[in-house]
Parts: C-alpha cells; structure tokens; sequence
C-alpha cells in the first residue's frame, strides 16, 4: 500500500445510520414468538445458528471477524454485530464481502441521501418506483483516531461513483494494519460526510431517533416524512 491516509482525532457525536424499521423493531429473536417453551427455542436457535452470520459471529465461527471484537450486553449490541457479520455479496465502499462496518453520517440528510440512492437504484434495476419504506435513525457516538481522506487527492478513487474496487482495496490494507476507520465525503450529497467505522467496541452510545419514511411515486426522487 502506499503512504496511508492521514489520522484525525475525531470526537463527533450524533452520527446518523438509517436501517430500515423491521431490524430495529425488537431487541430480542424473532425467533421467540415460534417456540412455546425454551427447549423449543433452543432447538430453533440451533438451526437457525447454522445460516445466521451474526449468531455464526457471536459463537467464533465466522472467519472474517472474531468473536473478541464483537459486542455483547450494550443497548442494540445485536445491530451493531450485524453490521460487521452482514456484508453485502459485492461489499460496499469500505468494506468487502469477508467483513462489514457500521457506515454512518455525520448529519440525517446526508444518511437520507445514501440510503435514498441505493434504494433508487433498485428500483432502477427493475424499472418501477412505487414502494414505501420505513427507516429507523440510530445516532452513535465517536471519539477515537480514524484515517481521512477528505481532501487527500491521492485517495480520490476511493470516492469513484460507479466502483468499490480501490476504496476496497485501500480498507483492507488499513484493516490488516489496524485501523479504527475512514472519513471520507459523501459521494451522493453535497458537503456530506461520512464515517466507515472497523471497529465494533467503537461504536458508542447507540440510540434510536426519528423514524423516516421515503416513498417513491412513479419518481426516481422519493418524498422523506418523519413519522
């Protein structure tokens, strides 16, 4: 790798992440209201550890991320596991599929707009935008030295808007060395920025705040309600 981006000692709370509602409606496993006792239960969590990253994860049998980075008896400790156990096939901008991150704004209209564009994505892939969403807003807390590329032209392909192949790149490279993280701008709002955290014990504070809906009506461009 060549010359790593520079360190920022970030202290930035209130950070934004939008999942979307169903994940976040309940700490417990939807896997409880199947069972009517708790040897039943059991043997439902037994299968159900055999396909699920995060439970895989939490049990040291997930090779892209030990169980000793994990976290375990903090409020939405399960959401922020998911994050690191549930890497999309492709990956994302920091991350392959191996391992995730827990990707978040420093603002929600800079949140809003990533998810808005993604979600619009899909839509595009098909050819109709008519859905409705619901997207739950967690904020988190930071206060550790993370890599930042804002600014940093010699990392400006890691900002490309059509590939992950040299921000990828770039994040594993940082990862096998022992990075916390990225800040890098948004690449789909204007003045955003953005945190792709490595880290789960950094993840700090989690809460939930509003709860949006985006509804695409025959636009690419949806409408956003805070419900």
């Amino acid at each position: 790798m060549a010359a790593a981006p520079p360190l920022t000692s970030l202290r930035q709370f209130d950070t934004c992440r939008l999942i979307p509602s169903r994940f976040a409606e309940r700490e417990d496993s939807v896997l409880a209201p199947l069972a009517d006792n708790d040897a039943t239960l059991r043997d439902l969590f037994d299968l159900d550890n055999a396909t699920n990253d995060r439970l895989r994860a939490e049990s040291g049998l997930l090779p892209g991320i030990g169980m000793d980075e994990l976290v375990f008896g903090l409020p939405y400790f399960r959401i922020v596991n998911a994050a690191y156990t549930y890497a999309r096939p492709e990956g994302s901008r920091f991350n392959d599929a191996a391992r995730g991150a827990w990707y978040c704004a420093f603002d929600a209209d800079t949140a809003l707009a990533e998810v808005s564009f993604h979600k619009t994505v899909e839509y595009q892939e098909i050819g109709r935008f008519d859905d409705s969403v619901t997207y739950q807003a967690l904020l988190a807390d930071f206060n550790a030295a993370f890599h930042d590329i804002r600014g940093a032209r010699a990392f400006a392909g890691c900002l490309d808007p059509h590939s992950y192949i040299e921000s990828q790149d770039l994040a594993n490279a940082l990862l096998e060395a022992g990075s916390m993280g990225i800040v890098y701008p948004s690449v789909r709002a204007a003045n955003g920025t953005n945190l792709a955290c490595f880290r789960p014990a950094l993840v700090g504070n989690v809460r939930k705040a509003q709860v949006y809906r985006l509804t695409w009506a025959g636009s690419p461009t949806p409408s956003v309600d805070i419900i």
